[in-house]
């Protein structure tokens, strides 16, 4: 009976092909109590609002691989794609496809396991190891994402004798994590070293832990990682940094943003993902001291509770590292890119927010013209998004524009030529 529902049910769209069972079983299965009915209008009031302040979060629905060139449902042909994390352009990239279809064919899709149980493979204990070589640590231990990594690593690494230092602007996943710990939290404002040498002055905890992004993926700017090393030495502190938007395609070789400060292998730890630049399916991982790691696989949460890292993915992503491995052309490729579009569209006008990096943050500052901006550049086949209140403060909208290795040049100047082309339209820029 279900299956016959769900044929009913199948869109009439060639293209997309999908089925659509939940909508159509919406309404029958939906209950009707006075309380559902109240929380439902409650909920409503809070989108209501959400809508008129021009901040409404529309999913646009992708019906090819995630490319740099991709379709878009209801739009013609193919659209450029300058939003996404796709760094390294290797999301659909043939070699790492293939790589990832033969382990589904020999380790099957998934462990149904968590990894202490019975789900650890050998690729898991392979990838960690590549992935230990790659940032030059001890040991490495995978989650099913980053924003696990940061969940787990402060409750179960620090205690109430202990003090967490956070920049301000940290990553929601970051900001979660340091709130479950029983740690003392102090936030220091952003990239503010007096304001953080003030609060390490303050505490004589027996484990002090320096948070902070990389780079933080609003506005693509770097963490002064020079000063914050020597904060550290000076006050007896660890270093911790979330590299997600810096592994693989940031720095010489890729190796992050202590490798772009040419400080290979001074941090303490680093969380990052194999979400983005490293195959981008999913997946994250903690990488630093051994007894650090073997207390994770003991203690962490996210680690013990959820199942292991599907084969296919932990096979993309090691693909993903040998490659970075044997050459640095892909990461010198966004870098070129990178540069490219900031340099021709800081001569148009524009403002772009970061330091170099290829998240290159069109300045807007109204929500709404944000959005409105992202409506035109798709007509003209450029696929952007809009960002606003409450992912970025309020005033400080913006369209976040994202290089690929992948992009060609003429793709990056069509590019430009849309943003000069409806940024008059809308008298952004003369």
């Amino acid at each position: 009976m279900l299956l016959s529902k769900q044929l009913i049910c199948k869109s009439a769209s060639a293209r997309a092909n999908l089925y659509t069972p939940i909508a159509c079983f919406a309404s029958a299965a939906a209950p009707s109590t006075p309380a559902n009915r109240a929380f439902r209008q409650i909920i409503q009031t809070q989108l209501d609002d959400i809508q008129q302040a021009g901040t409404y979060k529309k999913e646009r629905v992708i019906v090819s691989p995630q490319a740099t060139a991709i379709n878009v449902e209801g739009s013609q042909g193919k659209i450029l794609n300058f939003c996404a994390n796709n760094y390294l352009g290797l999301a659909s990239n043939e070699e790492v496809v293939k790589f990832s279809k033969n382990a589904l064919d020999e380790y099957g899709a998934g462990l149904s396991s968590v990894r202490f149980i019975c789900g650890t493979q050998d690729i898991h204990k392979q990838l960690e190891r590549k992935l230990s070589e790659f940032h030059q640590r001890e040991d490495t231990i995978l989650y099913a994402s980053c924003f696990d990594a940061n969940a787990g690593i402060f409750e179960a690494a620090l205690t109430p004798e202990d003090a967490v230092f956070s920049d301000e602007l940290n990553h929601a996943s970051i900001i979660d994590g340091i709130r479950l710990c029983k740690a003392k939290k102090a936030r220091y404002l952003h990239r503010d070293m007096k304001d953080l040498e003030e609060k390490l002055a303050s505490t004589d905890a027996r484990v002090k832990m320096i948070v902070t992004d990389g780079v933080f993926s609003m506005d693509g700017n770097v963490a002064p990682l020079p000063e914050i090393f020597g904060l550290a030495d000076k006050y007896n502190a660890l270093t911790f940094v979330d590299d997600c938007h810096a592994t693989g395609f940031f720095g010489p070789t890729g190796r992050g943003t202590e490798e772009f400060y040419g400080m290979l292998g001074r941090c303490d730890i680093i969380n990052s993902t194999l979400g983005k630049a490293l195959g981008g399916a999913a997946g994250g991982y903690t990488t630093g001291p051994r007894e650090l790691i073997d207390l994770l696989r003991q203690k962490s949460r996210p680690y013990l509770f959820s199942n292991s890292l599907p084969p296919p993915v932990v096979a993309s992503a090691a693909k993903v590292i040998d490659m970075l491995m044997s050459s640095n052309q892909l990461t010198a490729r966004v870098q070129s890119n990178t540069k490219r579009f900031r340099i021709a569209m800081t001569k148009a006008g524009f403002k772009i927010a970061g330091m170099d990096h290829p998240i290159s943050p069109v300045m807007l500052g109204d929500a709404k013209l944000a959005s409105v901006f992202a409506d035109e550049m798709l007509k003209r086949g450029i696929y952007v998004i809009g960002f606003s209140y409450p992912v970025v403060p309020k005033g400080k909208a913006r369209i976040r524009v994202q290089l690929s290795a992948a992009h060609t040049e003429e793709e990056i100047d069509r590019a430009v030529a849309a943003f000069v082309e409806v940024g008059k339209q809308l008298r952004v820029v003369a």
